[in-house]
């Protein structure tokens, strides 16, 4: 059994706005590293008003995620949609997908990749286009 709590978990250093990820706190809760979970991550983000995480896939495993707190939109293959707390998301393998808060408060987003222990094996790729 493996158990820990956000408020003991650092933020994700290494994760920076060439790689898509912009103005985030990324904290990677459950993973190979800290519990020994080959095939699954989960992890705890907070998007500061203005924070995205740029257009992205994963070319080896399934994600979701869950709005906690705050809203913003979702890039999807055919644009924007708008998103709020409470929604839930699932993105298949490579499905290209993105959040951004546009809200004047944080949010708040607890995600999971099904098959991938870490971000290397997710098979990770940021869109070339920036939004």
């Amino acid at each position: 059994m493996y158990r820990t709590n956000v408020q003991q978990v650092a933020p994700r250093g290494g994760l920076g706005p060439d790689g898509g990820w912009v103005d985030m706190v990324v904290r990677f809760l459950v993973d190979e590293v800290s519990a020994g979970a080959k095939d699954f991550t989960l992890g705890w983000t907070v998007f500061p008003p203005g924070a995205r995480h740029e257009r992205h896939l994963h070319r080896h495993c399934d994600e979701f995620f869950v709005i906690l707190k705050g809203h913003g939109e979702i890039y999807t293959d055919t644009g924007r949609e708008p998103a709020a707390a409470g929604d839930v998301v699932y993105i298949p393998r490579g499905g290209w997908h993105g959040f951004v808060n546009t809200g004047t408060e944080d949010a708040v987003l607890v995600w999971g990749w099904i098959g991938a222990g870490s971000l290397e094996a997710s098979g990770y790729e940021v869109a070339r286009e920036r939004t």
